[in-house]
């Protein structure tokens, strides 16, 4: 997976708090690997560049799932994964960090106004463990998980923002 920004410690440090606290404490979810993939996820989401760092074969950023999935039916193997694994996470951060993002998608004419993220979401991480290798095995379990429990995901990402909003 790819790494998390360099330099930005402290703000790692305060997601890798929030979230620890909200999935242990709040949720009583005890799953190392899912929290810290998670609290990963936000430090990652923090770069606009990473939320849309996906494009398509004519270099064109894709910022709409629906896109997403068109290009991922273009890839295969390794690079399809990762943009499965993408679209796992672009649709998590939206339904739980800001899901008024996806309201708005709604009331305007984007494709997007027609998908479920939370399904989407859910397919996405199923497909991304599916398509892992040998190399990234432990991967595999992880994006089944995160498919399994996406609403419980949401739901805690949703406490996190309330309580980094809080501070």
């Amino acid at each position: 997976m790819a790494d998390v920004l360099a330099g930005d410690e402290p703000l790692k440090q305060l997601f890798a708090g929030l979230t620890e606290y909200t999935f242990q404490v709040d949720l009583g979810v005890a799953d190392p690997p899912l929290i810290d993939y998670l609290s990963d996820l936000l430090v990652r989401f923090v770069r606009v560049d990473t939320i849309f760092g996906i494009r398509n074969s004519h270099g064109e950023r894709l910022q709409q799932v629906a896109d997403m999935l068109v290009e991922a039916g273009h890839r295969t193997d390794r690079p399809q994964r990762e943009l499965h694994r993408h679209i796992g996470d672009f649709t998590l951060f939206y339904v739980g960090v800001f899901p008024e993002a996806v309201d708005h998608l709604k009331k305007r004419n984007a494709k997007d106004a027609l998908l479920d993220y939370c399904e989407q979401g859910k397919r996405a991480y199923h497909k991304a463990s599916e398509l892992t290798d040998n190399e990234h095995r432990t991967e595999a379990g992880l994006f089944q998980r995160l498919s399994d429990e996406f609403e419980l995901c949401s739901v805690g990402l949703a406490k996190v923002r309330q309580e980094w909003q809080r501070k």
